[in-house]
């Protein structure tokens, strides 16, 4: 008889010696046999004052009712078509995932010198938001789909740059490079997120590169950013962004306050293993495994920050720390 669970191994199984039935509670975490899901885009809303439709992707399981919503928001140039291996279990697993295409995608093509990009970081933000003020539009253009979210239990995930743009609507602040102001973005409707190697303090800590070009990176201030939030990030992950190094991308749990836990992944580069797609050619840490562990703990740690199901977390934090060859750590306050 197949069972309702498979066990999904998340120790380094190259490493890991053969278990026995003893090691099996510790290593493993049970996640729910995944379901056919549906995916339709481009689905496109129009933003006044953007110059571009927003075009959206919403993947979600072609069954369950009460599904918990993930916006995601990509890394700097990819698009609604990336992520595929976040996206794609999540939803399999019950969480309907939406994921816009800012003006920043290589599919916009938005020249350098644009009006528009020295406050892309905002507009990134912005379409969050607007995603979440026509919830009711994009629910009804997915084919069965109306009737079966849940609005109560809504969450932001993004990497990278898109790291930040979910931290915004967590409660991070950004020193604006136009009004010269910091402001207030965060948005109660988000109970929930998910930072994947996302960047840290501005100022000294970073590289001259970063501090000319990438002027949202200057002042950024995770002092308010109180929502609970899963940070992850790999202690190899050198983005020459920073003169700290990889211990940079801990920052938003470190100096944040509230209830936050960090994932660090060992070996880990800024590609977390493959999460940015199936076969991107930034991956330069090629590692399914790892990239199968994010995928379960991301999805454990939603449900118990949703309030869906306290196990999966408490099963992945115990496997990790008892495993013989843990692939990451995860720490919590």
């Amino acid at each position: 008889m197949t069972s309702l669970f498979d066990s999904i191994p998340i120790g380094n199984a190259k490493e890991d010696p053969p278990m026995t039935a003893s090691d099996v509670t510790a290593t493993d975490v049970a996640v729910p046999v995944p379901v056919p899901i549906v995916s339709v885009k481009p689905l496109v809303l129009e933003v006044p004052g953007r110059g571009e439709g927003l075009r959206v992707r919403i993947s979600a399981p072609a069954t369950g009712s009460e599904l918990p919503v993930i916006v995601f928001s990509h890394g700097f140039g990819s698009s609604l078509n990336g992520y595929g291996p976040l996206a794609d279990f999540w939803a399999a697993h019950g969480f309907v995932v939406i994921q816009p295409t800012h003006l920043d995608s290589r599919t916009v093509g938005l020249p350098q010198d644009d009006p528009r990009t020295p406050r892309i970081w905002r507009f990134r933000v912005q379409d969050v938001k607007r995603i979440l003020d026509q919830l009711d539009l994009l629910e009804a253009a997915v084919p069965g789909l109306s009737g079966r979210v849940d609005r109560s239990r809504i969450a932001a995930a993004g990497h990278s740059f898109g790291g930040q743009t979910a931290g915004n609507l967590l409660g991070l602040r950004v020193l604006d490079p136009v009004s010269r102001n910091t402001e207030d973005l965060s948005d109660s409707r988000i109970k929930a997120g998910v930072l994947l190697a996302t960047a840290g303090r501005g100022g000294d800590d970073l590289t001259p590169f970063a501090a000319e070009n990438l002027p949202w990176l200057k002042g950024p201030d995770f002092a308010h950013m109180t929502t609970p939030t899963l940070v992850v990030a790999g202690d190899k992950d050198d983005m020459r962004m920073s003169v700290r190094g990889p211990e940079w991308l801990a920052d938003p749990y470190h100096l944040s306050p509230g209830r936050k836990s960090l994932l660090t992944l060992f070996g880990a580069e800024h590609s977390l293993g493959g999460i940015a797609g199936y076969e991107v050619r930034e991956t330069t840490d090629e590692n399914p495994e790892r990239v199968a562990l994010i995928q379960r703990v991301t999805w454990a740690y939603l449900r118990h920050a949703l309030g869906i199901e306290d196990a999966g977390w408490t099963a992945a934090r115990q496997a990790l720390s008892e495993s013989v060859a843990p692939m990451g750590r995860i720490e919590s306050k």
